[in-house]
């Protein structure tokens, strides 16, 4: 059987004060009263049966993505007790759903990714099983056709492209993973026509992605195997409270896909985003004619260019003179302003504000 893994667990402090420690990005009504998350679920559907498709998130947002997954199933939400990067959240996934079927295939996606036209994925999550039926030790990943040089995304440098049977995309090998380059070495992985964006989801089988954790990640597999052995018993809660946080903090890319033999890639043809910031909302919502990015019930800009004007509030107007390249997000109880090209400072804001004490805004 084939299970699809939603990964659900940043806060987005990148968002900050839209998203907050209780409130992460993936449940923010972004996309015309829609979130992130259920937009994911949605493109998911047409593949998967619901009671397939499990989302995995913080102990903390538990309840919040109940609440924005409508048709999943309550059981099907797993918490994290503890952030242990991808590596520790896949390992628990695929523990899960090697305990009940040691030959399920699963999916890795992640919740804060749009993707268009959803039937482009969804021909290669296809594709990708059927490729791993013929080989079950390969393990998958999904290269995004590059728009453009990008100097914050990773890349994936792939070869020899081979045709599968019944599968409609092609498979590459690929030969190495690249971290976000300079903006020159960017270009030239385009130019080459060699790199695809590096996106983060994957398609294998679990017993495969767990041997490989075994391998290369080894300090994983006790927590792992403890986790397994009291999965479903009334030791359920206390194991993976006392185990998980054990797991390495590190990516799955760093912990096996980088050493892993038989990784392939499936390309993606797409409009894609990674919604991690205020500017990626440009990609998403149409500007208006001063080129101004206003998600708003209401709003009243005069003389403002280049700007970002936020707010799920749709009762609340947002009025503003001679704004360029500002940001504008605002909230029930916080604000930010702040100018485009200064969001890397959110991290030092956020910190800024705990070390003040002022935590309920975080």
């Amino acid at each position: 059987m084939n299970y699809a893994v939603i990964m659900a667990g940043g806060t987005g402090k990148r968002l900050w004060p839209l998203s907050r420690q209780k409130r992460p990005k993936q449940v923010l009504k972004l996309l015309n009263g829609q979130t992130l998350l259920n937009r994911c679920f949605e493109r998911l559907c047409p593949v998967f049966d619901a009671r397939n498709i499990l989302v995995l998130t913080n102990a903390g947002y538990v309840d919040v993505v109940r609440e924005n997954v409508h048709g999943l199933p309550v059981n099907n939400v797993i918490a994290e007790p503890v952030v242990r990067d991808t590596a520790g959240a896949i390992g628990l996934a695929a523990t899960v759903l090697a305990k009940y079927d040691p030959e399920a295939g699963m999916a890795i996606l992640t919740a804060d990714q749009l993707l268009e036209p959803p039937e482009v994925l969804q021909r290669a999550l296809m594709d990708a099983f059927e490729f791993i039926s013929g080989m079950p030790d390969a393990l998958v990943t999904f290269g995004i056709k590059p728009a453009f040089p990008s100097a914050r995304l990773g890349y994936i440098k792939c070869s020899d492209p081979r045709e599968c049977p019944r599968c409609k995309n092609v498979v590459y090998s690929v030969e190495a993973f690249k971290e976000k380059p300079d903006p020159v070495t960017a270009k030239r992985y385009v130019e080459s026509g060699e790199y695809f964006w590096n996106s983060g989801m994957f398609v294998w089988r679990a017993k495969t992605i767990l041997d490989n954790l075994e391998r290369f990640l080894p300090a994983a597999a006790e927590p792992l195997r403890r986790i397994a052995a009291a999965w479903d018993t009334p030791a359920q809660d206390k194991t993976l409270h006392e185990w998980f946080p054990k797991l390495p903090r590190i990516s799955i890319d760093y912990a096996v896909m980088e050493k892993a033999g038989q990784v392939h890639a499936i390309q993606l043809d797409c409009k894609w985003l990674d919604m991690g910031s205020f500017a990626a909302l440009a990609d998403i919502i149409k500007s208006d004619e001063n080129n101004n990015i206003v998600v708003a019930g209401v709003s009243e800009l005069l003389d403002c260019r280049d700007s970002i004007i936020v707010t799920e509030d749709k009762n609340h107007l947002i009025a503003a003179i001679g704004l360029e390249n500002v940001i504008i997000a605002h909230t029930a109880d916080a604000t930010l302003v702040c100018h485009v090209s200064r969001t890397e400072q959110l991290k030092n804001l956020l910190d800024r504000i705990e070390q003040h004490g002022r935590t309920k805004f975080l």
